[in-house]
């Protein structure tokens, strides 16, 4: 079975739920009231899930590759 649309994919998915709890800690901590850093996070959690479903939308295995790397060097924008 051949994935049809970015949604589909599960590391599209865990990344999309990832976006989500970071919103829910930034909303519920000071992180809030750090705007600097809250946009940072924000942007680097966001970024993950954009850059997989951009790469994806490529339709081409090396895009979608370089587009994957992009979006683990913001994994680890995000855990630093």
């Amino acid at each position: 079975m051949s994935v049809k649309k970015f949604e589909d994919l599960t590391i599209w998915v865990d990344s999309r739920i990832i976006n989500q709890e970071i919103w829910t800690i930034m909303i519920n901590t000071d992180l809030y009231s750090d705007y600097a850093l809250k946009n940072q996070i924000n942007k680097s959690s966001g970024s993950i899930m954009d850059n997989i479903a951009e790469g994806f939308d490529r339709n081409g295995n090396k895009e979608f590759i370089y587009f994957l790397s992009i979006s683990k060097a913001s994994c680890a924008e995000l855990q630093s």
